[in-house]
Protein backbone atom coordinates (compact mmCIF):
# COMPACT_ATOMS: atom_id res chain seq x y z
CA UNK A 1 0.00 0.00 0.00
CA UNK A 2 1.60 3.09 -1.55
CA UNK A 3 0.28 5.87 0.95
CA UNK A 4 0.16 3.81 4.48
CA UNK A 5 2.19 5.20 6.80
CA UNK A 6 3.82 3.89 10.01
CA UNK A 7 3.46 6.10 13.64
CA UNK A 8 6.31 4.52 15.85
CA UNK A 9 6.68 6.08 19.47
CA UNK A 10 8.03 5.01 23.16
CA UNK A 11 7.04 7.06 26.04
CA UNK A 12 6.85 6.41 29.76
CA UNK A 13 4.26 4.02 30.64
CA UNK A 14 0.87 6.27 31.54
CA UNK A 15 -2.89 5.32 31.46
CA UNK A 16 -4.30 6.70 28.01
CA UNK A 17 -1.76 6.07 25.54
CA UNK A 18 -3.90 4.47 23.23
CA UNK A 19 -6.96 5.95 23.65
CA UNK A 20 -5.13 9.10 22.55
CA UNK A 21 -3.58 7.47 19.49
CA UNK A 22 -6.32 5.97 18.19
CA UNK A 23 -9.27 8.80 18.68
CA UNK A 24 -6.09 11.23 17.10
CA UNK A 25 -5.75 9.07 13.92
CA UNK A 26 -9.93 8.72 13.71
CA UNK A 27 -10.81 12.43 13.72
CA UNK A 28 -7.49 13.17 11.37
CA UNK A 29 -9.35 10.96 9.01
CA UNK A 30 -7.02 8.26 9.35
CA UNK A 31 -7.84 4.34 9.47
CA UNK A 32 -5.56 1.73 11.32
CA UNK A 33 -4.49 -0.82 9.38
CA UNK A 34 -2.62 -2.45 12.15
CA UNK A 35 -1.08 -1.95 15.67
CA UNK A 36 0.90 -3.14 17.98
CA UNK A 37 2.20 -1.59 21.65
CA UNK A 38 4.08 -3.55 24.49
CA UNK A 39 4.39 -2.24 27.80
CA UNK A 40 7.66 -2.97 29.50
CA UNK A 41 6.99 -3.04 32.79
CA UNK A 42 10.45 -3.46 34.35
CA UNK A 43 11.63 0.14 32.33
CA UNK A 44 8.32 1.83 32.60
CA UNK A 45 8.41 2.39 28.71
CA UNK A 46 5.33 2.08 26.73
CA UNK A 47 6.14 0.71 23.17
CA UNK A 48 3.71 1.32 19.96
CA UNK A 49 3.88 0.59 16.08
CA UNK A 50 0.91 1.77 14.16
CA UNK A 51 0.23 1.66 10.34
CA UNK A 52 -1.99 3.44 9.00
CA UNK A 53 -3.40 5.48 6.15
CA UNK A 54 -5.33 8.66 5.21
CA UNK A 55 -8.84 7.49 3.86
CA UNK A 56 -9.77 10.50 1.82
CA UNK A 57 -6.73 11.99 -0.01
CA UNK A 58 -2.82 12.09 -0.63
CA UNK A 59 -1.24 11.75 2.83
CA UNK A 60 0.72 15.03 4.02
CA UNK A 61 3.29 13.93 6.44
CA UNK A 62 3.98 17.12 7.34
CA UNK A 63 0.64 17.79 8.39
CA UNK A 64 0.18 15.06 10.16
CA UNK A 65 3.35 15.09 12.00
CA UNK A 66 2.52 18.81 13.49
CA UNK A 67 -1.25 17.35 14.59
CA UNK A 68 0.16 15.07 16.49
CA UNK A 69 3.49 17.24 17.75
CA UNK A 70 1.11 18.00 20.72
CA UNK A 71 0.35 14.50 22.20
CA UNK A 72 3.82 13.70 21.36
CA UNK A 73 4.74 16.52 23.62
CA UNK A 74 2.13 15.37 26.61
CA UNK A 75 3.30 11.76 26.89
CA UNK A 76 7.02 12.62 26.82
CA UNK A 77 7.21 10.36 23.40
CA UNK A 78 9.65 9.66 21.51
CA UNK A 79 8.43 9.14 18.04
CA UNK A 80 8.07 9.74 14.22
CA UNK A 81 5.89 9.74 11.39
CA UNK A 82 6.68 8.46 8.02
CA UNK A 83 5.82 6.84 4.63
CA UNK A 84 6.04 3.50 4.71
CA UNK A 85 7.51 3.71 1.19
CA UNK A 86 10.08 6.01 2.04
CA UNK A 87 13.50 4.29 1.10
CA UNK A 88 15.95 4.16 3.91
CA UNK A 89 19.31 5.06 2.89
CA UNK A 90 22.16 1.98 3.78
CA UNK A 91 25.71 1.96 3.70
CA UNK A 92 27.19 -1.70 3.41
CA UNK A 93 30.71 -2.73 5.44
CA UNK A 94 32.45 -6.19 4.63
CA UNK A 95 35.76 -7.35 4.52
CA UNK A 96 36.94 -11.02 2.87
CA UNK A 97 33.75 -13.26 3.54
CA UNK A 98 30.97 -11.74 1.57
CA UNK A 99 28.15 -14.16 1.92
CA UNK A 100 25.86 -11.68 4.04
CA UNK A 101 27.18 -8.97 1.11
CA UNK A 102 26.25 -11.05 -1.39
CA UNK A 103 22.75 -11.82 -0.12
CA UNK A 104 22.06 -8.41 1.12
CA UNK A 105 22.59 -7.31 -2.22
CA UNK A 106 20.60 -10.11 -4.25
CA UNK A 107 17.51 -9.29 -1.74
CA UNK A 108 17.69 -5.59 -2.18
CA UNK A 109 17.34 -6.41 -5.98
CA UNK A 110 13.84 -8.59 -5.41
CA UNK A 111 12.63 -5.64 -3.81
CA UNK A 112 12.92 -7.49 -0.56
CA UNK A 113 14.61 -4.45 1.42
CA UNK A 114 12.78 -0.68 0.95
CA UNK A 115 16.46 1.00 0.73
CA UNK A 116 18.80 2.63 -1.27
CA UNK A 117 22.28 1.73 -0.68
CA UNK A 118 24.76 4.11 -0.52
CA UNK A 119 27.80 2.84 -0.65
CA UNK A 120 29.53 -0.53 -0.14
CA UNK A 121 33.16 0.08 1.89
CA UNK A 122 35.92 -2.34 2.64
CA UNK A 123 39.11 -2.80 3.72
CA UNK A 124 40.02 -5.51 0.99
CA UNK A 125 40.47 -4.17 -2.58
CA UNK A 126 37.07 -4.22 -5.27
CA UNK A 127 38.76 -7.34 -6.69
CA UNK A 128 37.28 -9.79 -3.52
CA UNK A 129 34.67 -9.01 -4.85
CA UNK A 130 35.31 -9.48 -8.69
CA UNK A 131 32.23 -12.21 -8.70
CA UNK A 132 29.72 -9.79 -7.44
CA UNK A 133 27.58 -7.33 -9.59
CA UNK A 134 28.04 -3.96 -7.45
CA UNK A 135 26.00 -2.80 -10.49
CA UNK A 136 26.98 0.92 -9.98
CA UNK A 137 26.84 1.01 -6.55
CA UNK A 138 29.85 3.77 -5.14
CA UNK A 139 32.85 1.21 -3.57
CA UNK A 140 35.14 2.81 -1.10
CA UNK A 141 38.21 0.70 -0.46
CA UNK A 142 39.12 2.25 2.64
CA UNK A 143 42.24 -0.23 4.74
CA UNK A 144 43.18 0.34 7.68
CA UNK A 145 45.79 -1.22 10.33
CA UNK A 146 46.78 -0.05 13.62
CA UNK A 147 48.22 3.20 12.76
CA UNK A 148 45.54 4.23 10.47
CA UNK A 149 42.64 3.18 12.08
CA UNK A 150 41.41 6.54 13.72
CA UNK A 151 41.95 8.41 10.24
CA UNK A 152 40.36 5.41 8.22
CA UNK A 153 37.31 5.82 10.86
CA UNK A 154 37.57 9.42 9.87
CA UNK A 155 36.85 9.05 6.46
CA UNK A 156 34.00 6.15 7.06
CA UNK A 157 32.12 8.55 9.39
CA UNK A 158 32.64 11.82 6.29
CA UNK A 159 31.37 9.40 4.07
CA UNK A 160 28.40 8.50 6.55
CA UNK A 161 27.20 11.87 6.70
CA UNK A 162 28.01 13.04 3.10
CA UNK A 163 25.46 10.10 1.61
CA UNK A 164 22.83 10.89 4.16
CA UNK A 165 22.90 7.44 5.66
CA UNK A 166 20.63 6.32 8.16
CA UNK A 167 21.82 2.50 8.68
CA UNK A 168 25.09 1.23 8.33
CA UNK A 169 25.43 -2.99 8.37
CA UNK A 170 28.24 -4.55 9.37
CA UNK A 171 28.15 -7.53 7.07
CA UNK A 172 30.45 -9.50 8.33
CA UNK A 173 32.85 -6.32 8.36
CA UNK A 174 35.70 -7.43 10.72
CA UNK A 175 37.14 -4.81 12.41
CA UNK A 176 36.68 -3.47 15.65
CA UNK A 177 35.06 0.25 15.84
CA UNK A 178 36.45 2.59 18.24
CA UNK A 179 33.99 4.14 20.77
CA UNK A 180 34.21 7.24 19.06
CA UNK A 181 32.43 5.54 15.93
CA UNK A 182 29.93 3.52 17.66
CA UNK A 183 28.83 6.42 19.61
CA UNK A 184 28.06 8.39 16.36
CA UNK A 185 26.17 5.80 15.05
CA UNK A 186 24.16 4.63 17.63
CA UNK A 187 21.07 2.72 16.77
CA UNK A 188 21.76 3.01 13.43
CA UNK A 189 24.02 0.54 12.95
CA UNK A 190 23.46 -3.86 12.81
CA UNK A 191 25.98 -5.92 13.24
CA UNK A 192 26.00 -10.12 12.43
CA UNK A 193 28.24 -12.58 14.48
CA UNK A 194 27.99 -16.41 15.03
CA UNK A 195 26.28 -17.23 18.73
CA UNK A 196 29.57 -18.77 19.98
CA UNK A 197 30.49 -15.37 21.55
CA UNK A 198 31.79 -15.07 23.96
CA UNK A 199 32.72 -18.57 24.39
CA UNK A 200 34.50 -19.23 21.08
CA UNK A 201 36.26 -15.76 20.76
CA UNK A 202 39.13 -15.51 18.54
CA UNK A 203 40.08 -17.54 15.10
CA UNK A 204 37.72 -20.21 13.70
CA UNK A 205 35.35 -20.50 16.15
CA UNK A 206 33.46 -23.33 14.13
CA UNK A 207 36.59 -25.12 14.26
CA UNK A 208 36.60 -24.64 18.18
CA UNK A 209 32.84 -25.84 18.55
CA UNK A 210 33.90 -28.89 16.60
CA UNK A 211 36.29 -29.49 19.07
CA UNK A 212 33.95 -28.91 21.76
CA UNK A 213 31.34 -31.22 20.61
CA UNK A 214 28.51 -28.71 20.32
CA UNK A 215 25.12 -29.85 19.02
CA UNK A 216 23.51 -25.99 18.22
CA UNK A 217 25.56 -23.06 16.73
CA UNK A 218 23.46 -19.93 15.65
CA UNK A 219 24.06 -16.34 14.68
CA UNK A 220 23.01 -12.76 16.86
CA UNK A 221 22.21 -9.39 15.15
CA UNK A 222 22.43 -6.93 17.36
CA UNK A 223 23.03 -2.71 17.02
CA UNK A 224 26.80 -1.83 17.38
CA UNK A 225 27.96 -0.53 21.21
CA UNK A 226 31.40 0.20 22.39
CA UNK A 227 31.03 -3.39 24.11
CA UNK A 228 32.17 -6.05 22.00
CA UNK A 229 29.39 -7.80 20.30
CA UNK A 230 27.24 -7.05 23.44
CA UNK A 231 25.04 -4.53 21.97
CA UNK A 232 21.03 -4.76 22.33
CA UNK A 233 19.77 -7.94 20.35
CA UNK A 234 17.67 -7.76 17.26
CA UNK A 235 17.25 -11.26 15.99
CA UNK A 236 18.72 -14.61 16.24
CA UNK A 237 18.47 -18.22 15.21
CA UNK A 238 20.18 -21.87 15.75
CA UNK A 239 20.29 -24.69 13.93
CA UNK A 240 20.86 -28.78 15.54
CA UNK A 241 23.99 -30.37 13.86
CA UNK A 242 25.71 -33.32 14.76
CA UNK A 243 28.82 -35.51 15.71
CA UNK A 244 28.93 -36.13 11.92
CA UNK A 245 29.05 -32.47 10.90
CA UNK A 246 32.48 -31.75 9.89
CA UNK A 247 33.68 -28.23 10.50
CA UNK A 248 33.72 -27.31 6.98
CA UNK A 249 30.04 -27.84 7.16
CA UNK A 250 30.03 -26.13 10.57
CA UNK A 251 30.97 -23.12 8.64
CA UNK A 252 28.62 -23.91 5.82
CA UNK A 253 25.81 -24.16 7.48
CA UNK A 254 26.92 -21.23 10.32
CA UNK A 255 27.16 -19.21 6.89
CA UNK A 256 23.57 -19.96 6.28
CA UNK A 257 22.24 -19.03 9.72
CA UNK A 258 24.38 -15.80 9.11
CA UNK A 259 22.51 -14.53 6.33
CA UNK A 260 19.05 -15.14 6.98
CA UNK A 261 18.94 -13.32 10.76
CA UNK A 262 21.14 -10.67 9.33
CA UNK A 263 18.24 -10.62 6.79
CA UNK A 264 15.79 -10.59 9.54
CA UNK A 265 16.92 -7.46 11.47
CA UNK A 266 17.89 -5.33 8.58
CA UNK A 267 14.09 -5.47 7.70
CA UNK A 268 12.49 -5.04 10.98
CA UNK A 269 14.53 -2.07 11.30
CA UNK A 270 13.80 -0.87 7.74
CA UNK A 271 9.79 -1.44 8.68
CA UNK A 272 10.42 0.43 12.39
CA UNK A 273 9.93 -2.70 13.56
CA UNK A 274 12.62 -2.51 16.80
CA UNK A 275 12.85 -0.18 20.02
CA UNK A 276 15.55 -0.07 22.20
CA UNK A 277 14.67 -0.98 25.81
CA UNK A 278 17.82 -0.19 27.69
CA UNK A 279 20.13 -2.81 26.58
CA UNK A 280 17.45 -4.57 24.99
CA UNK A 281 15.43 -4.38 21.96
CA UNK A 282 11.49 -4.56 21.63
CA UNK A 283 10.57 -6.11 18.50
CA UNK A 284 6.74 -6.27 17.00
CA UNK A 285 7.07 -9.09 14.17
CA UNK A 286 4.64 -9.19 11.22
Amino acid sequence: MTNALILKLSCPNRPGIVATVSTHLFEAGCNILDAAQYDATETNRFFMRVLFNVVVGTPDVEKLRTAFRPIAEKFGMDWQIRLRSEKRRVMLMASKFDHCLADILYRWRNGEFAMDITAIVSNHPIETYAHLDFDGIPFHHLPVTKETKLEQETQIAALVKETNTELVVLARYMQVLSDGLVGKLSGKAINIHHSFLPSFKGAKPYHQAFARGVKLIGATAHYVTSDLDEGPIIEQDVERITHRDTPEELVRKGRDIERRVLARAIAHHLEDRVFLNGRKTVVFGE
